[in-house]
């Protein structure tokens, strides 16, 4: 296994572990997206093998130190972390400093020193330019009124936004300034029109605590649903790659291997071709598994809708209303906030039982793919050195 995948999954086990769930935005999706988009400036840099490697193991850890619950020196906390861990593999010092000067280079207010720190900083703020980005800061938002206590009204958030993305940030590496900024700017010019249509007058003091408290919670779902598919999304990629990889190994042992078995000089190949096989079939079977779709078939009657027995969100449930009782249903629905978040509670709590049943099914498939491979290299190894 690499190092960066060693450092992959030694970050995921930490957040997965230790990290707060108030954490909405600095966790693992951000830090996994931060590591993506650096990949995809360095495909458009001559860097070379090694400082590829330095950046994106920084990356990995350049946020581990939240797991202390604790924002202040978080990027100090994270080097520290990161020394220990490649301590174990015996890299040398000089790399280990190396690594540890470009997390310490993702302070915010640093300026970075050459292309390494350039491509750390674009990678951790290339958030500003993408699509999700309004989810990206609200779900900043929250984690720094649960962490901090930090307070804003729309009006003065979205202000702060675009101060901070107009007046306070920029790119570094071209790749950056030239594929980059102009997403950012449309994010900027969308912030802009918020606030613009932002209503003026103030409501009642009174009313001011519940607000907040609404809003919060309607961020509070909005991010974790948001999270959740993406974690279901990336889940499907991976169950995709196997899928496509076993199907090759597949149809090459189809094609070469097992036409050439009948040869009396090639039965010592019988064995280890059928390990592959085998290994390779079962890897499809679990992988498929994972990312097969679940449709619930529910009957209920008007009575549970009354009781809000009912997910009148999720379409397992209401694929079997007729149109104008769905309509009358859903009326009642959006009149009670209180069923709307029940409702989106039980939606979160079932997307969540999901969740575990494609990743359970993806880290068995993984452990399939990992033995047979081994298991039919030995195999082929003993053929070859028994004849």
């Amino acid at each position: 296994m690499s190092i960066l995948d060693k450092a992959k999954n030694y970050v995921e086990n930490l957040f997965k572990d230790k990290l707060s769930s108030v954490y909405f935005y600095h966790n693992f999706i951000h830090t996994t997206y931060a590591v993506q988009k650096a990949d995809e400036i360095i495909k458009h840099t001559n860097l070379s093998e090694i400082d590829r490697e330095k950046v994106l193991i920084a990356l990995w850890f350049h946020d581990v130190g939240f797991t202390d619950c604790n924002a202040e020196g978080h990027e100090a906390r994270s080097s520290a972390i990161m020394k220990d861990f490649l301590r174990k593999d015996n890299f040398s010092d000089e790399y280990i400093d190396e690594v540890s000067r470009l997390i310490l280079s993702t302070e915010k207010h640093h300026q970075p020193q050459g292309l390494l720190e350039m491509i750390m900083k674009d990678a951790d703020f290339s958030h500003f330019a993408s699509p999700f980005y309004n989810d990206s800061a609200e779900a900043l938002r929250k984690e720094w009124e649960l962490t901090g206590g930090m307070c804003f009204s729309n009006d003065e958030w979205n202000e702060m936004n675009v101060d901070f993305l107009k007046n306070k940030h920029r790119y570094f590496t071209d790749y950056a300034k030239e594929n980059w900024e102009p997403l950012k700017l449309k994010n900027v010019k969308k912030l802009e029109k918020k606030i613009d249509k932002e209503e003026k007058p103030k409501k009642e003091n009174s009313d001011k605590k519940d607000q907040k408290s609404d809003r919060s919670v309607d961020t509070l779902f909005r991010v974790t649903l948001n999270n959740h598919t993406r974690l279901s999304d990336i889940a499907d990629s991976k169950a995709n790659i196997l899928l496509s990889v076993n199907a090759i190994i597949i149809s090459v042992c189809l094609s070469v291997l097992v036409p050439k078995l009948d040869a009396p000089k090639n039965t010592h190949l019988i064995i280890p071709t059928f390990f592959l096989l085998i290994s390779s079939v079962l890897t499809i079977i679990f992988a498929i598994l994972s990312t097969k779709p679940n449709v619930t078939k529910t009957t209920f009657t008007d009575q549970d809708i009354k009781d809000r027995k009912v997910n009148l969100l999720f379409f397992g449930n209401f694929h079997q209303m007729e149109f104008n009782h769905y309509l009358n249903s859903m009326h009642d629905l959006i009149k009670d906030r209180d069923y709307i978040y029940d409702s989106m509670v039980k939606d979160l709590y079932y997307l969540g039982k999901v969740l575990d049943r494609k990743y359970k099914l993806l880290s068995i498939t993984y452990k399939i793919f990992m033995a047979g491979i081994v298991i039919s290299v030995l195999s082929f190894a003993y053929a070859f050195l028994s004849l």
